[in-house]
């Protein structure tokens, strides 16, 4: 079970640079064995990289763009995301995935009485529940909710429970 997210985009976008280089390299390699002039001339290369002092503002940008390129790479290899799927608790090794936890709390806070609207946002360590009611009357309804995520929180057990945290909006009645 992948409990954690694949880094395809940053890992995507490596091997699509290294690609290109190599199909560069590949199209001037040949392009010199059938004796054809190449796409970059090996000599234009050389020329303008002995030309080119370490105190110049292009060595010196292509030198930060590479470091901060690398750091990001690194820091995106290293830096967890979100997990993928949630650890259940128990002795078997389960888990639920974030959408189907945030859906399945979701219908939930819908199903209460006088709820027109739930939307819900999980982040690693709470539950937000922004929920909508037509009602002018809201007395008790952030609890009668909170007791309905909880009791649903308690029937799916996940390893860490998340703080729930309600915002109750009530539209206004026009006269």
């Amino acid at each position: 079970m992948k409990r954690r997210p694949r880094r395809t985009i940053p890992a995507s976008l490596t091997a699509l640079v290294l690609l290109a280089v190599c199909v560069l390299i590949a199209v001037v390699t040949i392009q010199l064995i059938v004796g054809t002039s190449p796409l970059i001339s090996y000599r234009s290369v050389t020329d303008a990289l002995r030309s080119t002092h370490w105190n110049d503002t292009a060595a010196l940008g292509a030198g930060v763009a590479a470091v901060l390129l690398g750091l990001l790479m690194v820091l995106a290899a290293l830096l967890p995301g979100k997990p993928t799927v949630l650890p259940l608790a128990g002795d078997m090794d389960a888990g639920v995935t974030r959408r189907s936890l945030r859906n399945t709390l979701q219908s939930t806070a819908t199903s209460v009485d006088g709820i027109s609207k739930a939307k819900l946002k999980l982040s690693r360590r709470t539950i937000v529940a922004r929920i909508r009611t037509d009602r002018t009357n809201t007395d008790g309804l952030t609890d009668a909710v909170r007791a309905a995520l909880d009791q649903r929180l308690d029937q799916v057990t996940p390893l860490t429970r998340p703080a729930v945290k309600i915002h109750l909006h009530a539209t206004r009645n026009v006269p």
